[in-house]
């Protein structure tokens, strides 16, 4: 029997209904994000990232410290050979340096135990402090010239002279501990003076000083440089002073000697 009009009528308006039922489920239903989700959604898109303060430092760490800023630290895949010289006057003052070595050996402290023995216990005091601040800081110097200066620097020449320069800060520090080991015959008290970074509050002080300028991630070459001409020029030219006060009164001629030659080179190494 062949379908009527009514029945395919009947089929289809059936299968219409089926098919709004089934858009109508629960699990076909996509819920509508209210005006105020919307708009969360906008601004969350929208909002910039969030910059950690630490990442901040870093990126303004890596502006400050541009090697194509300062010539002294552009890559030089050269620096390796000495010759040919391009900064001359790097290299005059290394030549410079050379040409005065000396070492601890050549200092007499035969006279000196004499003269010590005369000065005051006032005098002696001030006198062994100021050679504990000089050993300890001549290695914070070193310190940084191999921790920094060394490493950062491509020039050759003043390579060279840094290099050289490291030798002669441990004669001086190797002098200085010497003149304590002579001068002071107490084990605790030469004990105390060899520790002066950890025993003497004044000296602790600069050499922290002098440490975070080593360890500073922030702070530019330019200013590094700064800092340590300060260690080397001020807080070493009191103590020199007090050395030439006793070579003035004709006293302990070994350590005036040695002081002459160590003020001599750490005014070469500020020039530099």
């Amino acid at each position: 029997m062949a379908p009527t009009i009514e029945t395919n009528k009947e089929n289809v308006d059936k299968m219409s209904k089926l098919y709004i039922d089934n858009q109508q489920s629960p699990a076909h239903k996509t819920p509508k994000k209210s005006l105020v989700e919307n708009k969360n959604i906008a601004n969350i898109a929208d909002k910039p990232k969030v910059v950690t303060d630490e990442a901040a430092s870093e990126k303004n760490a890596a502006k400050a410290f541009d090697p194509q800023i300062e010539p002294l630290l552009r890559e030089n895949p050269r620096r390796f050979v000495i010759f040919p010289i391009e900064y001359h006057d790097i290299w005059k003052m290394y030549k410079k340096a050379e040409a005065s070595f000396w070492t601890a050996e050549e200092v007499d402290l035969s006279k000196d135990t004499n003269d010590w023995e005369k000065l005051k216990p006032d005098e002696k005091h001030f006198i062994s402090h100021v050679l504990a601040f000089f050993a300890a800081s001549d290695g914070i110097v070193n310190e940084n010239l191999v921790e920094r200066f060394s490493q950062e620097v491509q020039v050759t020449e003043a390579r060279c002279f840094y290099g050289f320069q490291i030798a002669i800060e441990n004669i001086h520090s190797e002098m200085y501990s010497l003149l304590i080991d002579t001068y002071i015959k107490d084990p605790k008290e030469r004990d105390f003076l060899f520790n002066a970074v950890e025993t003497m509050d004044c000296v602790k002080q600069k050499a922290d000083w002098a440490l975070n300028w080593i360890a500073s991630k922030d702070a530019t070459f330019g200013e590094r440089i700064v800092a340590f001409a300060a260690v080397e020029g001020i807080f070493f030219s009191g103590s020199f002073a007090s050395i030439f006060w006793l070579k003035k009164r004709g006293l302990m001629p070994g350590l005036t000697f040695s002081n002459e030659l160590i003020s001599r080179e750490m005014a070469s190494a500020e020039d530099a």
